[in-house]
């Protein structure tokens, strides 16, 4: 059961790391939007291309609140939700697995 712990643990730690470099695309998606971004820079092609799929399915679901998207707050959220809630059971799961703690 150590092999499948070890797995889990590892898998929290990459979903970890993987959600903080997204928080950080978020951040910066919505900091250049207070601008007015050239749509032909790379950089700035890449950051709505990464962040769009997300934050299109969040815009359908929250309702128009004149001009303020309010989108990229919630994922936010959901990205420290998973942080703070979901990442920890995985890694307490995990560390019960390998003590023979079971579920």
């Amino acid at each position: 059961m150590f092999v499948l712990s070890n797995f889990l643990v590892g898998f929290a730690k990459i979903l970890d790391m993987a959600l903080t470099i997204y928080f950080w695309i978020i951040v910066i998606r919505a900091l250049i939007s207070w601008v007015n971004p050239d749509p032909y820079n790379p950089i700035v092609r890449f950051l709505y291309q990464v962040t769009e799929p997300v934050l299109y399915r969040i815009r359908k679901v929250v309702p128009y609140m004149g001009g303020i998207d309010l989108s990229p707050l919630i994922v936010i959220f959901i990205i420290y939700f998973f942080q703070w809630a979901v990442i920890p059971s995985i890694i307490e799961f995990a560390l019960r697995l390998k003590t023979g703690g079971g579920i």
